[in-house]
């Protein structure tokens, strides 16, 4: 048996209300070499039992995560079962848009890119779009991964997107090591950053996926933390890599970053309705 293309991994916890609708999302695609790797992270609510129902489609993985440990143990669980050429990771309440698999394997494939990214809905609780075709200011043509990674530093900003508008050669994000948290809330671009310092970049210009925004992700007390962790994650980058982003670059980030959160603020405020 030929391993896996693609490895579609969710990390799921507490998403029972809509981790169905994820994985039919995924496993509805038309692509051939597609495996689904899905973990529980200790759910308190019917998770387990809404993954259970996919247990006899053989594309399907159900494992389980210990307690604890954040985010980071749960998206290691789920990339350390896969075993494709490409990997995905989606969490349990985001959806993907009819195509988007088949067409960003393609990019990596025809590119040779170590990353690409496409747009995305944002949606509240309910499903309903607050903004729609929303990323890749910016980064929407080919460039090195160092100058895409630059360009998100100076923007103050993810550029790419929450984890489920992203796809990257597997290979490449074990080589960096997984995902890892010394920013908590910059885990994606942490990982993001390891793989594009390794290879290229090349954009998706479609809308290829949904994001549900939350409540619990958009307080006002967390957006002041996420540009704290923002300017250590500029630091960092700096630090590690002065060859790729340079001290005006750090200081023109932590600008816009700690603009961005007061627009956050704002935000919250005004949709804190549609969040729950």
């Amino acid at each position: 048996m030929s391993a896996p293309v693609l490895s579609v991994v969710i990390p799921a916890y507490n998403n029972g209300r809509t981790l169905a609708e994820t994985i039919h999302s995924v496993l509805g695609q038309q692509i051939d070499g597609l495996e689904v790797i899905v973990a529980d992270h200790s759910s308190s609510d019917n998770t387990a039992e809404v993954m259970a129902t996919f247990t006899d489609d053989p594309r399907v993985t159900l494992l389980t995560t210990e307690a604890g440990g954040g985010a980071k143990r749960n998206w290691n669980r789920v990339t350390e079962a896969a075993t494709g050429e490409f990997i995905k990771l989606v969490c349990g309440d985001d959806v993907l848009r009819d195509g988007v698999l088949a067409r960003q394997v393609e990019i990596l494939r025809s590119s040779g890119a170590a990353l690409t990214a496409c747009r995305r809905d944002i949606i509240d609780a309910d499903g309903q779009v607050l903004m729609k075709a929303w990323g890749l200011r910016g980064i929407d043509h080919p460039m090195t991964g160092a100058a895409a990674l630059r360009k998100a530093v100076r923007a103050g900003a993810n550029l790419f997107g929450e984890p489920a508008s992203v796809m990257m050669r597997r290979d490449l994000l074990v080589e960096a090591g997984g995902w890892d948290d010394p920013f908590p809330y910059l885990i994606d671009m942490y990982g993001y950053a390891g793989v594009l310092l390794r290879g290229d970049f090349a954009p998706d210009p479609e809308v290829g996926a949904t994001f549900r925004m939350s409540a619990s992700q958009w307080s006002v007390v967390l957006v002041r933390e996420q540009a704290e962790q923002a300017a250590g994650f500029h630091a960092w980058l700096h630090t590690e890599h002065p060859e790729v982003v340079s001290k005006a670059d750090v200081r023109i980030g932590d600008l816009r970053a700690a603009v961005m959160a007061r627009a956050r603020k704002l935000s919250y405020r005004l949709l804190k309705r549609r969040m729950r």
